[in-house]
């Protein structure tokens, strides 16, 4: 049977409200002994004497869920995880704002944080995601990932 590919991505800036509910749904399952969680923030990076105020993100949707699901599958085969969640931003999100929410879990701490750290490396070098940078003047660049 296959999976049904899940959407990762939400409009504008993902909520810490949003977050704390996600942790909290968790509190039923009682066979999950860790979790990790990376959070992606917009910085207010300085290029050439220029202040980022906000990165407007795109995406090539249909292939990015895709392969998304691709990683998802390889990851719940390579580590024993109970659950995985992805969200990532679309839109504008501004600077000091989250654009990403990843969160693992297992019975063991040391998956949970392999797994969290393996999917976060995969999503920024292989999903078509791309953020263009808005400074506080309006132009724009595109952002290199680092």
């Amino acid at each position: 049977m296959n999976k049904p590919i899940k959407n990762i991505f939400m409009q504008g800036a993902i909520n810490p409200s949003f977050i704390a509910d996600s942790i909290a749904k968790h509190a039923s399952k009682k066979d999950i002994g860790a979790h990790s969680i990376f959070l992606g923030q917009v910085r207010a990076d300085v290029i050439e004497d220029k202040t980022v105020v906000a990165i407007e993100y795109t995406a090539y949707e249909n292939l990015a869920l895709q392969k998304m699901h691709e990683l998802r599958e390889e990851l719940f085969t390579k580590y024993d995880l109970s659950c995985m969640h992805v969200h990532h931003s679309l839109g504008k999100v501004k600077a000091g704002e989250l654009c990403l929410f990843v969160f693992t879990s297992s019975k063991h701490r040391q998956t949970a944080i392999n797994a969290c750290e393996e999917i976060v490396e995969r999503i920024k070098a292989e999903l078509p995601v791309w953020g263009k940078e808005i400074f506080e003047d309006q132009s724009h660049q595109w952002k290199v990932n680092n």
